[in-house]
């Protein structure tokens, strides 16, 4: 078995924030030239999405997916450019889904300013979000040398399963919070693994593909990601809930006063004890005050709603653990991915 390198609180910092800013560095100039290429009226409105105007770096987002990429490209011994296509692609297509899922979902912020559909308008937002997808795919085939047929191969099917998990999504706020017709622990994280877990996956084996990595070891890297994404949803899904809005910039109870269904709440429902069945009376209740709310939460934990999703959490970075294991790569490299899987669990945001 393959030793780790020890990882610090500092070290860690260092290592992601290196990582994130190597891959923004690499990766703006792509998204630029893919977003001047959709004339200047749709290009303005996708460098006021992408915040390039700000000269805050934290505001054109954390780069995660890019820098999944480029890691997992250094990972199998190649350069970092080599799955510059795949890390560009990627950063495009979580976009155009960021666009949409506001327009969906009717969240007028985005990253500290109006959603492009609210400063721009509905039909603005839709066009650009279907403009960023199709130069994703403009990208790997025009770019990506000859595993960018492969890897827009994958990403067609990621896509496909994002899709998917966020109409299954959409759909399990029509279902019933028990009964028979209630989402179940297994139901939600299949859309989970969908809906986040997808695209992290095609990040890392994406990267890997492009770097000239065999097959076994890209489908490794799929399932390292794909358990980033689903450690990064549990954690979401804890701080929805009991996270510090001072930290998160959203109001405590947040998914609570949504109504929105996920794990704990989902596991707490399904735990069969006394604080489930009171809870039943709370999450179904057409008017509830804030009271009630601090007292779901509450009931959440009794439950054991709140412990089931963290212990999925630290699951999931197990199954990281395990494919990082596996795979043979240099020391600092195999440090980055931990301290990244580290931070999806331990954010406050």
């Amino acid at each position: 078995m393959m030793t780790t390198l020890p990882v610090t609180a500092n070290s860690d910092h260092e290592l992601l924030a290196g990582a994130s800013r190597r891959a923004r560095e690499l990766t703006e100039p792509l998204l630029r030239d893919a977003v001047e290429r959709l004339g200047p009226s749709l290009a303005g409105i996708g460098a006021y999405h992408f915040r390039w105007h700000s000269r805050d770096p934290a505001a054109t987002g954390k780069a995660i997916r890019p820098t999944l990429a480029l890691l997992a490209a250094e990972a199998v011994g190649a350069a970092p450019s080599d799955a510059l296509p795949a890390a560009a692609a990627v950063e495009l297509v979580h976009n155009f889904s960021l666009i949409h899922d506001d327009l969906i979902d009717g969240d007028v912020l985005r990253r500290g300013q109006p959603a492009v559909w609210k400063e721009h308008g509905v039909s603005a937002a839709i066009l650009l979000g279907d403009a960023l997808h199709s130069e994703a795919f403009e990208i790997l085939l025009g770019r990506g040398g000859p595993s960018g047929a492969a890897a827009a191969a994958r990403l067609a099917a990621a896509m496909r399963e994002v899709v998917v998990g966020q109409v299954e999504d959409i759909r399990f706020t029509e279902r019933p919070w028990t009964g028979e017709q209630a989402v179940s622990v297994a139901e939600y994280q299949a859309m989970a693994e969908a809906k986040t877990g997808a695209l992290l996956g095609f990040s890392t084996s994406a990267g890997a593909l492009m770097a000239g990595a065999d097959a076994s070891t890209v489908e490794c890297f799929d399932r390292l990601g794909r358990h980033l994404g689903l450690a990064f949803q549990c954690t979401d899904d804890v701080l929805g809930i009991w996270g510090d809005p001072a930290a998160t910039g959203k109001p405590v109870l947040g998914d609570l006063r949504e109504g929105k269904k996920t794990l704990p709440i989902i596991a707490a429902l399904a735990a069969d004890v006394p604080a489930s069945a009171r809870l039943v009376s709370l999450v179904g209740a057409e008017t509830r005050t804030e009271s009630d709310l601090r007292l779901a939460a509450e009931l959440i934990e009794e439950a054991g709603g709140r412990e089931f999703a963290e212990r999925e959490a630290m699951r999931h970075l197990t199954g990281v653990t395990d494919c990082l294991v596996s795979l043979a790569m240099p020391a600092e490299i195999r440090a980055s991915f931990e301290a990244l899987a580290q931070s999806l669990i331990g954010r406050t945001r």
